[in-house]
């Protein structure tokens, strides 16, 4: 049986960097990866051209109760760090407008290759096609005691094992099942007396039933979206609003999706409520004045909303709020009116794990040391995804894994 100082569970973008850094102290490492090549997930994000991180990083765009450890792991690994090891690696970014940082290549399996050949020149060990099953600690106490006589066995569904006298469990979330991503790093804590927030879809389309979806099927518009529960706010994004066969999409979606996710999936309620303001550069009086513009000016009822929306949403809207017939005032334009600024949709349920772009659940931060340590056993540390930081999107997934890697690396 092969031991190593550190096994690293899981090839993705935390499990290397993690592999990386532990390797920088001297240590033996290898790591343990499922699938039959490190990276799958990488490969697909940031459709393709890996976002890997952004200008604008810190705690603010993570879960309010994670906000203290994402701190103390960027404090040590921050965001100007992350840019400056990749350019050590010899990969160079970009920022696009809005600060989401890019491999200039546009590639993301440039950012792959340049993390495979340093983990050959600084020889990690890669075991792929290695599904761990078991992790046994063998000698020492759990909490405390000599560090020297503990180790762990790792023992992988196909009977092979390995020794190792460190552990940190880089297994990701749910999201993509076909490239990897399956939850079992969740099992694999819990039996260290870890508990895991139940995970959910995070960064995926709605399900929506309402006659807008069909009739608007395969149309694109910018908007703002509003989550509303019991009259409140509870999160809003600007945004492309793409219009589905099933209900909702798009960016703007995707931004506000996590407290639908979280309320239907795990909270279980039976919908939740969006608002979208198809117009949000005008305000509601701003434009019942330029309706009533058009209307002086004997713009037909049918085309009041040309130049402002759409075609198929001009159509829609007028005949919603029944202006076809030509009477644009009183009830009719206050119709028109709300049903721009503040159309409601019904979300009834999400799309499944092969639309989610991230997880929202794992680890919860409170079990895990600033080191990325557990608090429940010795020797066994999380990095990446599995601990539930829930990230914004925007590159601040991938900047958590690198930098959370790092971290739990470098004190393994």
């Amino acid at each position: 049986m092969t031991q190593y100082d550190v096994v690293i569970v899981g090839g993705g973008p935390a499990g290397m960097m993690a592999a990386l850094f532990a390797r920088r102290t001297g240590k033996s490492v290898v790591i343990l990866e499922k699938m039959q090549k490190l990276g799958k997930k990488l490969l697909i994000t940031g459709a393709g051209r890996c976002n890997l991180s952004n200008r604008t990083l810190n705690s603010s765009f993570y879960k309010s109760e994670a906000r203290p450890l994402v701190e103390s792991v960027f404090r040590k690994f921050d965001g100007a760090t992350i840019l400056k090891y990749f350019k050590e690696l010899g990969l160079h970014v970009y920022a696009d407008e809005t600060g989401r940082l890019f491999p200039v290549t546009n590639q993301a399996a440039s950012v792959l290759k340049v993390l495979e050949l340093e983990l050959a020149r600084v020889k990690v060990s890669v075991e792929c096609g290695f599904t761990v099953s078991e992790i046994n600690p063998v000698g020492g106490d759990r909490r405390s005691g000599d560090s020297d006589s503990l180790y762990f066995e790792v023992v992988s569904s196909g009977g092979l094992s390995v020794r190792g006298k460190a552990i940190i469990l880089c297994g990701g979330g749910k999201s993509y099942p076909a490239l990897g991503a399956d939850g079992n790093a969740y099992g694999l804590a819990e039996k260290f007396g870890h508990s895991t927030v139940e995970p959910v879809p995070s960064t995926v389309p709605l399900i929506v039933k309402d006659p807008w979806c069909h009739f608007l099927q395969g149309q694109k518009i910018r908007a703002k979206v509003r989550v509303l529960e019991g009259g409140e706010v509870l999160r809003e994004a600007d945004g492309d609003l793409l219009f589905t066969q099933y209900g909702l999409s798009g960016t703007a979606i995707l931004d506000v999706s996590d407290p639908v996710s979280i309320a239907l999936n795990r909270e279980k309620k039976k919908e939740m409520i969006l608002e979208m303001d198809l117009l949000s550069f005008l305000s509601e009086d701003e434009l019942r004045s330029e309706i009533k513009k058009r209307v002086r000016r004997g713009i037909p009822p049918g085309d009041l909303l040309e130049g402002l929306l759409p075609h198929k949403f001009s159509k829609l809207l007028a005949r919603e709020a029944d202006v076809l017939t030509g009477n644009v005032s009183g009830a009719s334009l206050d119709l028109l009116v709300a049903q721009i600024k503040r159309k409601k949709f019904r979300v009834l349920g999400t799309r499944g794990w092969n639309e989610a772009e991230f997880t929202a659940g794992g680890i919860p931060s409170s079990e895990v040391t600033e080191e990325l340590g557990s608090k429940f056993q010795r020797g066994l540390a999380f990095a990446g995804e599995i601990v539930d930081v829930q990230a914004s999107r925007g590159g601040y997934q991938l900047a958590w894994a690198w930098a959370s890697g790092a971290v739990a690396g470098s004190a393994a």
